[in-house]
């Protein structure tokens, strides 16, 4: 999931195509709905972005009572308004009634905690969970955001490799060479700097041992002389998520997992990335038969293309039976993003996924 964060933005108003009294104001490629005539482009208001609650004062506020996402009513999901898709909530909240909206643009000030806005976290089933230990040198996963709100990551014709976003549930892998130690661990649960204790039927030990990725990170660690190795990957299937690629968590040997990255700390340096092809030319070398996420993009950086290419059906599987996630984005060399402070990678998100129904958002 992404950082929330809510900011005010520059808009740029447009019409809708399918009704006289709503527009289309835009946020970076973000189209949220709103009155005819409330902004006008160039005007700054407040974006609060998907997966945000909240607070009932507001809601009321805004005329939004009962209008929202989860049992509470509370929570900012994807909408299609009069054939359009509406992503987030553009306002101008009465609590910062004489705030210097263009002012906080430029700083990139986040309000979430003035407003009371928190970011919805998925309950997290048994099969998910399950005693957990400190970890304080497990590698942890980044916050992956997406383009649509942030289109700057990458400059236009930049190299890119764009993988198929998987709908499972993130495994992180950290081989601590030293002490031949094994730390696994989940996105939400590692973000805590948490390890989950190795117990029967627990679905991230369950893909080690399935996919013999503890084995797969040991010789990683020796191979690059690393003292530290982490795996990334997706865990897959039906009994993890609403869409399940024709795999299913039922049993080891069905149990769907794909690698998306590698990271490694050597001789004390700080944490590198692999490039895309990096990992792959390791894992051909030392014959390690790991899956991977399938790349439906290499090539230069093309937004419109890339927000096509979101849309469609899976190709986990082979065999197109679940509608497409979406993409993930990454420079085809490692860098860093100055508009992200951290790597240069990013999601598209199709609307299919967004809109569906029974949608389920375990991490």
């Amino acid at each position: 999931m992404s950082t929330l964060r809510v900011t005010a933005e520059r808009l740029v108003v447009v019409p809708h195509p399918n009704a006289d009294r709503l527009e289309l104001a835009q946020v970076g490629l973000y189209r949220a709905v709103v009155a005819k005539g409330q902004f006008v482009t160039g005007d700054h208001a407040v974006y609060i972005p998907e997966q945000a609650i909240v607070p009932d004062p507001l809601i009321a506020e805004l005329g939004l009572t009962g209008k929202l996402a989860g049992a509470q009513r509370n929570r900012v999901k994807a909408v299609r308004l009069r054939g359009e898709v509406s992503q987030g909530i553009v306002c101008t909240p009465s609590a910062l009634s004489g705030t210097d909206l263009a002012a906080a643009a430029e700083a990139r000030t986040d309000f979430a905690a003035e407003l009371g806005v928190t970011k919805w976290v998925p309950p997290v089933p048994v099969s998910m969970s399950g005693q957990v230990e400190p970890a304080p040198d497990l590698l942890r996963w980044v916050d992956v955001e997406n383009i649509k709100r942030f289109p700057d990551i990458f400059a236009e014709g930049e190299p890119v490799v764009a993988t198929e976003k998987i709908h499972g549930t993130a495994f992180l892998l950290t081989h601590l060479r030293a002490e031949d130690r094994i730390l696994v661990s989940s996105k939400g649960i590692g973000g805590r700097s948490q390890a989950l204790i190795r117990t029967e039927g627990n679905l991230y030990w369950r893909a080690v041992h399935s996919h013999r990725l503890d084995e797969a990170a040991r010789v990683l660690a020796d191979a690059l002389d690393a003292d530290r190795v982490g795996l990334f990957g997706e865990v897959f299937g039906a009994g993890v998520q609403d869409l399940h690629y024709g795999a299913s968590a039922a049993h080891d040997d069905t149990l769907g997992f794909a690698l998306f990255d590698v990271a490694v700390e050597q001789a004390g340096a700080p944490v590198r990335w692999l490039d895309h092809h990096e990992i792959g030319s390791l894992l051909g070398e030392l014959g390690l038969g790991i899956p991977r996420v399938p790349v439906l993009y290499e090539g230069p950086y093309d937004a419109e293309l890339l927000l096509k290419l979101a849309e469609g059906t899976e190709t986990v599987s082979g065999s197109g039976g679940n509608i497409r996630e979406g993409l993930v984005v990454r420079a085809a060399r490692e860098r860093h993003s100055p508009v992200l402070g951290g790597r240069a990678i990013g999601k598209i998100v199709s609307d299919a996924y967004l809109l569906r129904d029974g949608g389920t958002e375990f991490e």
